[in-house]
């Protein structure tokens, strides 16, 4: 997390690089743990480059199915070892491909902005 300097009150948040391998090794043990992961990516400030102190960094998670609600199944994944706080959005793949067919603003916020730091049908293809 970010850190105050103990000689001065300016906080020094992490940069775009580090944040950057941080999701990557968090997405990487989530896809290990979980064989229902297909595709881990980040969106927002540090996606587009433009984070700041405070920024958190969005984490957009897609998988196979689920049976839970929308709004519960984040709480399946602890992003806390992250060096930001983390905003987890967990979308099925029905409902991305859903999504990315609509007009929505977040849709074209997906397509143009998303760094995916993780997919499955790239496993072994390097």
């Amino acid at each position: 997390m970010p850190v105050r300097s103990l000689s001065s009150s300016v906080f020094k948040w992490p940069d775009a690089r580090t944040v950057d391998h941080a999701v990557r090794a968090w997405a990487k043990a989530q896809a290990e743990r979980r064989s229902d992961i297909l595709r881990i990516g980040y969106l927002g400030s540090y996606a587009r480059g433009d984070w700041g102190v405070g920024s958190d960094v969005d984490i957009l998670i897609v998988v196979q199915d689920s049976d839970r609600p929308f709004a519960q199944r984040p709480l399946a994944f602890d992003a806390t070892c992250l060096p930001v706080p983390a905003d987890v959005l967990v979308y099925t793949h029905a409902e991305l491909r859903a999504l990315s067919t609509g007009q929505m603003r977040f849709a074209r916020v997906l397509s143009s902005e998303s760094v995916w730091v993780y997919d499955r049908s790239r496993e072994g293809a390097d």
